[in-house]
Order: structure tokens, then sequence, then C-alpha cells
């Protein structure tokens, strides 16, 4: 466990009064748990905290090297995009798409730094739209967004939902211990906000501080029987035979910045989310919706990632 701070201290690091400090774990979930009727704060949750909710970054010093076949996508990971990195890594040999997960907030952070040429990002704004909120950025900087997939979030739940759970109000019951995920992925940001919603504290729910990397972690943790439930995506729940509460439907992005949007590979490797391979995969897997896949939702386009790009 890392170094946790008091109250007092916490104030301190943040730089402002202690009520102040209430008021952000209410109010913009502040990471903090309550031991023996005190507040503690886990520091390198509280620096991920901060990160997470940065704006104005400085624009980067440094550019991408020219195209010379590899592909780097940073972000958030998932099923159905693991089988199309792979599947395009098999048919173009002179080309190589490599993927770093980094969160949905972690891949928007690689693509202002200029440290990948795609982020892979599903996080969801209090207005309900999808990663524009989170851009903070000059419009002529912008990314291009092409649509990756919509997909099923939720709750996965043991085989037969022996707890009964029907929603995150379910999850109140002390006897039921989930497992999480990370702060800065979208998921987690989904799965905090349904806490929000229904009125609960975070605090409330056994294991909500316990986060494992990957979706399929998730699954995995409750296959074994270390947890009864955890937010993801119902691919997961599919693969491993678990049960699945459905919450929304989320939409999944990729953001490309606009000068590497035409490179040969960037092309190559979008234009696979029309092919019958790619649709094939999500039917298999299932929980997910292709009627957006490949199209611009960012700029405005007419049609799919071929289309020109505004000036």
């Amino acid at each position: 466990m890392g170094e946790m701070l008091s109250t007092k201290e916490v104030a301190r690091f943040l730089n402002v009064n202690e009520k102040m400090v209430y008021s952000l774990i209410a109010e913009k979930g502040l990471p903090a748990s309550k031991v023996t009727g005190k507040w503690l704060f886990p520091l390198d949750l509280v620096k991920q905290w901060i990160e997470t909710a940065t704006e104005n970054y400085p624009q980067s010093a440094t550019d991408l090297p020219p195209y010379h076949g590899l592909i780097l996508i940073a972000g958030s990971n998932d099923l159905l995009l693991d089988n199309l990195i792979s599947f395009f890594n098999q048919k173009y040999e002179d080309h190589l798409a490599m993927f770093g997960f980094t969160g949905s907030m972690g891949g928007l952070k690689a693509l202002r730094r200029n440290l990948c040429h795609i982020a892979s990002s599903h996080l969801v704004a209090d207005n309900e739209d999808y990663n524009f909120p989170f851009l903070n950025g000059q419009e002529s900087a912008l990314p291009a967004v092409v649509n990756f997939c919509q997909r099923e979030q939720g709750l996965i739940v043991e085989k037969g939902n022996p707890w009964n759970i029907k929603s995150v109000k379910d999850l109140l019951n002390k006897d039921i211990r989930i497992v999480n995920r990370p702060l800065g992925t979208g998921t987690r940001a989904l799965f905090d906000r349904e806490l929000k919603r229904a009125g609960i504290d975070k605090d409330q729910i056994q294991g909500h501080a316990n986060s494992v990397t990957k979706h399929l972690d998730i699954g995995l943790e409750i296959l074994g029987g270390k947890a009864s439930a955890g937010p993801g995506i119902k691919p997961v729940a599919r693969q491993l035979g678990l049960d699945f509460i459905p919450i929304c439907m989320e939409r999944f992005d990729f953001l490309v910045s606009k000068d590497r949007f035409f490179d040969q590979g960037i092309q190559l490797f979008l234009g696979l989310l029309k092919e019958s391979y790619f649709t094939e995969q999500a039917r298999q897997l299932g929980g997910y919706d292709l009627s957006l896949s490949g199209d611009i939702v960012y700029p405005q386009a007419q049609s799919g990632p071929e289309s020109s790009l505004p000036e």
C-alpha cells in the first residue's frame, strides 16, 4: 500500500482548506477512504485524480517521425480491438500496429503529446457526449474522431447471479465485494457516475478501491471467486460464461491527429472497420453495435474515414 495522507495533509498538498477537501470528496470524486471514522487519502490515487482532471495541456514540442510502417495506438482496451490489431498485422506484412494500455484519459494525453498515432477512448461527460468534452484544445488542433464501435457496458456478475444484482444499488450489500477498473479509464468514470446518480458513496461499496488493468481481468477475478461483481463490457461476460447486468450502450472512438490521418497505415487500419471480418468478429463476441463504425463523428462528414477532412 502506498503513502496515505490525512485530511490536513491532503489539504496542504492541494493548497486548499480542509472544508474544501470534504467538498472535493462529495462533488469531484477525490479518492478517499474512511477508516475508524477518519478520512485517509492514497497519495498515488490523489495524483492520478489531479492528472485526470488536468486541462489546457501545453502543445508538444516534438512530432511523431514520418510514417514508416508502425502505428502506435494508446488508450482503452477492448476484445474486438485486440482482434482488429491482430488481423491488421497478419494482413499487412509491411505494417505493424502496436497497442499500449493507458486507459481512455491516458490515450488522449498520449495523443496530445504526440506519443501515438491513434487514441482509443470512451470517456463520457455529464452532458452524455463522448470524448469531445475532454479534448480541451483549439479547434484547428483537435483530432479527427472516427467511431470504432458502440458497445454494451454494465455489471459483470457471477454465473446465475446468486446475489440477484439488478443495479448498482444492490452493490450496497455488505456481503458483496466488487473489483474495479483504474482511475482514468472510461469504465471507471461511467461506474462512478452511476454510483453518484444513485446517491451512493463509493466508500460504501466493498472493493471499490480494488482495481485491475483490463476488462478481461474483471471477469477473471469474478470467475475465480475473488469478487462477486465489477463494471465491464458484455463481451467479457459472454466469453467467460458469466452473467451481465446492462447499464448503457456507449460510444468508443478512435482519435487521430489530423496531420497523420491520411498516412497509408492509418487509412489501411481504419479501412478494416468496414470489412466483413470485423463485422463477423463483433457478432461472435456479442455486445457490439457497428452502425457507426468507420464513420467520422468529428469533424462532421458525410461518409466514412476516406472522406476529406475540413481545413
